[in-house]
């Protein structure tokens, strides 16, 4: 079961995200390839930051990564953990980790993603020791 101690806040879908909500409501992580450099990247947006192509596609993500840095907010029940984790595919995105000790987690620790009820919206990806 994942565990969040806090409200999450809807995200505001627009035309340019909708795809990746609509896969994050369908349990999948989408992250965009370039088309003419080749790169991937996160947060979806239509240009690419690498060569600003607008020759970009959807790639569904394994939701495998592992921890590239991390850090515990908050204490008690209250505590929240902020973490960039870097994807299988390449990519860094800032998520937050979630349903761990935060003293035993690790950078380089392999995770894997959850999709976190909103209210009111799509779900959000979150990570969890793998």
């Amino acid at each position: 079961m994942t565990t969040v101690n806090r409200k999450i806040i809807a995200p505001r879908p627009h035309p340019e995200t909708e795809p990746f909500w609509q896969a994050a409501g369908e349990g999948q992580l989408l992250v965009k390839k370039c088309g003419d450099c080749g790169e991937v990247h996160y947060y979806p947006r239509a240009i690419c930051p690498h060569c600003l192509s607008g020759h970009t596609e959807w790639l569904t993500a394994s939701g495998r990564g592992t921890i590239y840095s991390y850090s515990t907010m908050g204490k008690a029940e209250s505590a929240y953990t902020l973490a960039y984790v870097t994807l299988d595919e390449g990519v860094t995105m800032l998520t937050n980790l979630i349903d761990c000790d935060p003293a035993a987690l690790a950078i380089g620790q392999s995770v894997s993603v959850v999709f976190v009820p909103t209210e009111g919206g799509p779900p959000v990806p979150m990570f969890r020791p793998a």
